[in-house]
């Protein structure tokens, strides 16, 4: 929802796709992916990675995505699969892709860098305020044990 907000300040057409409708909202809904990428230009993939969810991005939601077609996946790496997207770029089959997660973390695969089709940026998901507090809370926190002589809480094994 936070992500439709955003594109809707962009006057950008929003449509869904989840396993069930969502009844409180005005944005159309699809009953599959392939559906959902059939008729948009722009894809983004934010949704947890489950068994049903890996690879829920694959030839034929990339196909139906087309050549003028943007995939932009900042959920998880495995949504995607990897070698179908890298293959459908260079083929010209889908016309671009933004990208800060990827299948086999932290590797990137070497095909993406040389196209110029391809946004990579590092994933910053966890770039909020509150997650940068805790992480220097925890660090606090390990300093602290240690020169006290306690166990660890995140200990190093």
């Amino acid at each position: 929802m936070a992500i439709a907000k955003r594109a809707e300040a962009f006057s950008c057409p929003v449509c869904y796709y989840s396993r069930s409708q969502k009844q409180d909202t005005k944005y159309k809904y699809f009953q599959s992916v392939v559906e959902l990428a059939s008729n948009c230009h722009i894809l983004v993939v934010a949704c947890p990675l489950t068994a049903e969810t890996r690879h829920i991005i694959n030839r034929e939601v990339i196909d139906a995505l087309g050549p003028k077609g943007v995939l932009i996946n900042i959920g998880r790496g495995p949504h995607v699969d990897e070698p179908e997207l890298i293959a459908a770029l260079v083929e010209g089959r889908l016309g671009g892709a933004g990208l800060d997660v990827f299948e086999n973390e932290p590797e990137v695969p070497e095909q993406l860098f040389g196209l110029d089709t391809v946004v990579l940026t590092p994933h910053v998901g966890s770039g909020t305020l509150e997650t940068r507090k805790a992480m220097a809370d925890l660090v606090i926190g390990n300093l602290e044990a240690h020169f006290l002589n306690k166990p660890l809480l995140t200990p190093v094994v």
